[in-house]
């Protein structure tokens, strides 16, 4: 086996955090968010845009990880948690927390009027 020298990092609690938050928190501590397929996209592609939460995390928090080694998040869409263990961090924002918004409905503009707009 070849020797690493990165240094060392104790691999931080980010399950239950909004992926916005917990890639932070991560990046602080020395390591970085993964989807857990390595063949999919980037982790950072699948929960933008919107608000998504960290459901479970590999490997564990308090791992002894090399530095900007990858942990592997799930991630899901607020309100599609069946487990909503977000509820139980304590901090965690309200369910109508100002961040969290609802879809706004698609406006469309008529191109194809025959009149012209101004006389």
């Amino acid at each position: 086996m070849q020797e690493r020298f990165a240094d060392r990092v104790t691999v931080p609690d980010v399950v239950g955090l909004p992926f916005h938050v917990g890639r932070d928190v991560a990046h602080d501590a020395g390591v970085t968010l993964a989807n857990p397929d390595p063949d999919g996209p980037p982790i950072g592609a699948l929960a933008w845009p919107g608000l998504f939460y960290i459901t479970s995390q590999h490997p564990a928090s308090g791992t002894i990880a090399y530095r900007w080694d990858a942990v592997a998040v799930e991630i899901v869409a607020h309100g599609d948690s069946e487990s909503n263990a977000w509820l139980k961090r304590p901090g965690a924002p309200p369910a109508d927390s100002a961040h969290a918004t609802t879809p706004q409905p698609e406006q469309r503009v008529d191109l194809t009027e025959t009149e012209p707009p101004f006389e």
